[in-house]
């Protein structure tokens, strides 16, 4: 979870790993406000880590359609990513956060 400031607009102008005064909305690592939100500051490496945050969340879906459908089994995973695998949904699991759909947005 990230830690968000608002404008009077509702756009956040304001991240942080951790509460503060000012920063005191929660919002999920993975929100898309948030991956807008560092796509638009300039001059940093926030375009990457929006990216890669997004392509992280890909690559999980895509994880997850290929345990189900059975191309792949947990166990052919290295143990240090069936860790990872697990870590991440339970974070999922308590979230409540599912899929991606087509346009982008959770389903």
């Amino acid at each position: 979870m990230f830690y968000i400031k608002r404008n009077a607009a509702g756009e956040i102008v304001t991240l942080s790993k951790e509460a503060s005064n000012e920063a005191t909305e929660q919002i999920a690592v993975d929100d898309p406000q948030v991956l807008a939100f560092l796509a638009s500051e300039p001059g940093s490496k926030a375009n990457f880590l929006a990216s890669d945050l997004a392509f992280v969340r890909v690559v999980e879906d895509l994880m997850e359609v290929l345990l189900d459908k059975g191309v792949i089994s947990f166990t052919d995973l290295p143990q240090a990513a069936q860790n990872k695998v697990m870590q991440r949904k339970s974070l999922r699991a308590k979230n409540n956060v599912n899929l991606i759909g087509e346009d982008g947005g959770i389903i």
